[in-house]
């Protein structure tokens, strides 16, 4: 099929994820060939960089030949078989492995998108506390500007009203409180010191709902769809500290900060801390398959072992629950992170994070210094994020001028997907991006921002 025969199908049958369909009347689609590496190639013959590591996913980029050739040989054994009462070496393999990430976090429940695994890490909370007599937890906490995915009990554990407005009514009530962000790197005095007067104010609103929380979810350090919104290792120790001394649990959200994104295998290692629950997705496959999973201790999951007849058993499904060509995915992933890429030149993306996470950082102050157009740089691991401002009056545009949209429209004309969070501009590439494509990527982006700011 050639490209017009493509879009004019898509046009006609298909409805696309979290989009305004009407806006692709006037900014069609990229009609995609095919993908490797940091690029995406369409119809037309141009080779797009994939900034955003396509939905904060691909951070071995597409096609990495190790998880790839991982994923056809258990393909040539079977590719999905009922997870219910069986048991195969490939999700043996990948459990153990899991089950490694964190110290006490060795029993692990598999589903195939984030949103689920931490719509489970949250039933798993509450029904804990029921079976172990602790009926007065019924209540949840989360963070304001949080995102933890749409289905209706995670919507709202999120705070992002583009997503939850319409659904409002029917979703249960979860208080959220406030917290002070650092906005700046992992090096900055802010991210290793929250301030004893900024927490007292964060105390004052926990504890009031110190005897009825289950659980207190949260994204570690970075907020993602609420703006890459970063805040303290400092914060997150106190939490941790608070939510262990109340008998509450520490939900941590790992769909987009762990696995490396963040420079660590989780964004909580930065503050020496273990949840409670730790959900994991996007990078953990490095976005080659739907799989995901929630972690706990055994401490939670004997809290639900015991004869069938008492109804202690934890009833949760999904149809592609244990996928094994995610597993296998994922152990190629996994090995790449712990023992180096051996098709990248053997660089360990996890030593080498935080050289790669300045390399981003001075990229985008680049971006700032040819546009005087960003505020707040702020860095961790392989994402780098700003927020727009007029280049002259410093000011946030009228969010109705949809200008990280029309950034987003221009960089695509010139080679890059970058995709801004309304006028949060971030940069997020796969883990192996060259340093040559990262500088062509800073030159779009200038471009791009300037042909809509200075118009």
């Amino acid at each position: 099929m050639d490209k017009k025969e493509i879009l004019n199908l898509d046009a006609k049958y298909v409805w696309h994820p979290c989009a305004q369909m009407k806006d692709y009347e006037t900014f069609e689609p990229l009609a995609v060939s095919h993908a490797k590496g940091s690029f995406i190639y369409t119809l037309d013959g141009n080779e797009v960089i994939d900034a955003i590591s396509s939905w904060w996913c691909k951070s071995l980029g597409h096609g990495h030949d190790a998880v790839v050739a991982k994923a056809k040989e258990q393909l040539e054994r079977f590719e999905h078989v009922i997870f219910a009462n069986t048991a195969s070496e490939i999700m043996s393999q990948v459990s153990e492995r899991i089950g490694n990430i964190a110290p006490g976090l060795d029993k692990v429940f598999y589903a195939d998108n984030g949103s689920t695994a931490v719509e489970i890490a949250m039933k798993l909370s509450l029904q804990y506390h029921a079976q172990v007599g602790n009926s007065e937890r019924k209540k949840f906490l989360s963070l304001k500007n949080g995102y933890h995915g749409e289905t209706i009990l995670t919507l709202a554990a999120g705070d992002c009203e583009l997503y939850t407005k319409p659904y409002s009514d029917i979703m249960p009530k979860i208080d959220k409180f406030e917290i002070e962000y650092c906005n700046a790197g992992v090096n900055d005095e802010k991210f290793q010191n929250y301030g004893d007067d900024a927490w007292d104010k964060v105390l004052k609103q926990l504890e009031p709902h110190a005897k009825s929380l289950s659980a207190i979810i949260l994204e570690p350090l970075c907020q993602g769809a609420g703006g890459m919104l970063m805040y303290s290792a400092d914060l997150l120790r106190r939490l941790r500290f608070w939510i262990k001394e109340n008998g509450v649990h520490l939900i941590a959200d790992e769909i987009l900060t762990g696995v490396g994104r963040t420079g660590r295998m989780m964004a909580c290692n930065y503050a020496d801390i273990v949840p409670d629950f730790a959900c994991f997705s996007k990078s953990l496959t490095s976005g080659f398959a739907p799989f995901s999973c929630t972690v706990c201790s055994t401490e939670v999951y004997n809290a639900f072992y015991d004869d069938y007849f008492t109804g202690k058993a934890f009833m949760h499904s999904n149809t592609y629950t244990g996928y094994p060509l995610g597993a296998a995915a994922a152990i190629a992933v996994l090995d790449i992170l712990e023992n180096g890429d051996k098709f990248n030149n053997n660089k360990n993306y996890l030593r080498d994070a935080d050289l790669n996470s300045e390399l981003l950082r001075s990229l985008m102050e680049n971006v700032n210094a040819e546009t005087n157009a960003l505020i707040n740089i702020r860095n961790m691991g392989y994402l780098c994020a700003a927020d727009l401002v007029h280049p002259v009056t410093k000011e946030k545009f009228d969010p109705k001028q949809r200008t990280g949209y029309q950034i987003y429209q221009e960089a695509v004309k010139l080679g890059a997907l970058l995709r801004p969070l309304g006028d949060t501009l971030y940069f997020m590439p796969p883990f192996n991006t060259d340093v040559q494509t990262l500088e062509k990527l800073m030159k779009i982006t200038v471009q791009a921002v300037n042909n809509v700011v200075k118009k």
